[in-house]
C-alpha cells in the first residue's frame, strides 16, 4: 500500500511496470468487467475478417504467427485469437492446401498484466494433427506464449508475425506528459485527473504524446511483420475535432470519477496536490489524429480507417436499477484504472474513492445510460 499523503508521480518506466487492467477474478476485475469490450469487438468481426482476407498465404513460411498486443487477462483475447486462426484455416482449405501450417499465438501485454489468470482460461493444446485440433471444441489449435513488454517498442524478431491484432489498448499512453504535471507549465492540469475539459495546452501535450507513441508502435511493427501480413487495430476514438472533448472516455473519467477525487480533497482525505499529480494516461484520438501519424510514418498502407460506434461500456441486467448502474460504472472504471489509483493513494483510500464514484453514478443513472457511448477508431493496415 502506498503511504497516505505520499506524493507519487509516475514516471514512464514506472508506469510501464505497474499499468495493467485489474487482475484476478473479483467483482472489480477486468475478467468480470470486460463484457462491453467483448460486445464491441464482436460487432466488428466483419471488418476483422476483411483484413484477414488480405493476408498473403504462403505454405513455405511456417508457422503462421498471430499476436494480440494489449491482450489483458480475460477471455476476450482467447476468443479473438480463435476467430483469427479459424478464419485463416478456412482460407487455406478453400485453396486446396494439403497440409495446414502450424499456428502460433503470442499474447502480449505489459509485465504487470495478470498472465496467470489468462493462461488459466486458455484451453489445452489438442495435440495430434492440426486437423484434429481444429475439430475439437475443447482444445486449442495453436501453440501459445506470453510476451511481456511495451508495444511502443520492439517485441518480436524481424519479419516473424503474419497478423497483428490490438483492441482497446492504443489509447493508453506510455506516460502522462511531463509538462502536464509541471506547475510551471501552461499545460499543468490543475484540479483535474483527465484532459476532458482541460485547457488547450494540456490537450495538445496529450495529443503529442499519443502521436509519438503511435509512431513508435508503427515503426516496431513494420520491422516485425512478414511481407504480406496485415494489422487490425481498434482504440477509443472521438468524433469531435477538439481534443479536450474526449467523448465516452471523458464521461467515464472526467465526470463522476473526477468528482470523487474532488470529494476526497474537500473532505481532507488527500491534498489537492495529491489529486493534481494523478492523471489518467489515456487519449482518444480523432480520425485525423490517427491518420496523420500513419501517413507521416509511411511504413503502412491504410486499407481501412473509420470511426465505429461501439456503444455503452456499461453492461447491466436491470436498466432501471440505479444501484446496479452505479456499481457497473464504478467497477468499469476500477477495472481499468484501479491499479494506478491503488498505487497513488493506497488501497484504503481507493476503496473510498470508488465508493463515491458508485454513489454519484447511481444518482444520475438514467443520464449515464443515455449519454455514455464509446466510439472507436478502427484501422486495417498492411506494409507499404
Amino acid at each position: 500500500m502506498a503511504p497516505v499523503g505520499d506524493n507519487v508521480v509516475v514516471s514512464k518506466m514506472k508506469l510501464e511496470k505497474m499499468l495493467s487492467m485489474k487482475g484476478g477474478k473479483g467483482e472489480a476485475s477486468y475478467v468480470n468487467n470486460s463484457q462491453a469490450q467483448a460486445q464491441h469487438a464482436r460487432s466488428m468481426l466483419h471488418l476483422l475478417r476483411e483484413t484477414l482476407d488480405g493476408v498473403k498465404l504462403n505454405s513455405t513460411e511456417v508457422p503462421f504467427v498471430v499476436a494480440d498486443l494489449g491482450c489483458s487477462c480475460g477471455s476476450n483475447t482467447i476468443y479473438m485469437i480463435d476467430v483469427i486462426i479459424k478464419h485463416m484455416t478456412k482460407r487455406y482449405e478453400a485453396i486446396g492446401y494439403e497440409q495446414l501450417p502450424e499456428f502460433s499465438a503470442f499474447f502480449s501485454d505489459l509485465p504487470s498484466n495478470d498472465f496467470n489468470t489468462l493462461f488459466q482460461l486458455l484451453p489445452p493444446y489438442g495435440g495430434g494433427s492440426m486437423e484434429e485440433c481444429l475439430a475439437s471444441n475443447s482444445h486449442r489449435s495453436y501453440f501459445a506464449a506470453g510476451v511481456p513488454g511495451s508495444f511502443y517498442r520492439r517485441l518480436f524478431p524481424a519479419k516473424s508475425v503474419n497478423v497483428f491484432y490490438s483492441a482497446f489498448s492504443l489509447h493508453w499512453l506510455s506516460q502522462v506528459p511531463d509538462i502536464v504535471l509541471d506547475k510551471r507549465s501552461t499545460a499543468y492540469n490543475k484540479g483535474r485527473i483527465f484532459i476532458h475539459g482541460a485547457n488547450e495546452s494540456t490537450a495538445n501535450a496529450y495529443k503529442k504524446q499519443f502521436q509519438s507513441d503511435l509512431a513508435g508502435f508503427l515503426r516496431s511493427r513494420s520491422k516485425e511483420m512478414k511481407r504480406g501480413g496485415s494489422m487490425f487495430l481498434v482504440c477509443l476514438g472521438r468524433t469531435s475535432l477538439d481534443p479536450t472533448d474526449q467523448g465516452g472516455a471523458g464521461l467515464l473519467f472526467g465526470t463522476h470519477f473526477q468528482d470523487a477525487w474532488d470529494d476526497l480533497v474537500q473532505e481532507g482525505l488527500i491534498t489537492s496536490e495529491k489529486r493534481d499529480n494523478f492523471n489518467i494516461p489515456v487519449f482518444a484520438p480523432s480520425l485525423y489524429d490517427f491518420k496523420e501519424v500513419v501517413e507521416a510514418d509511411g511504413s503502412f498502407i491504410i486499407n481501412k480507417l473509420d470511426v465505429f460506434r461501439g456503444g455503452s461500456p456499461l453492461v447491466v441486467n436491470q436498466p432501471d436499477d440505479e444501484a446496479e448502474i452505479g456499481r457497473a460504472l464504478a467497477n468499469s472504471c476500477r477495472s481499468v484504472s484501479g491499479v494506478l489509483v491503488d498505487a497513488h493513494i493506497g488501497d484504503q483510500l481507493s476503496e473510498e474513492l470508488f465508493y463515491r464514484v458508485e454513489h454519484r453514478a447511481s444518482s444520475q443513472a438514467k443520464e449515464l445510460l443515455e449519454k455514455l457511448q464509446f466510439f472507436h477508431i478502427v484501422a486495417s493496415l498492411s506494409l507499404a
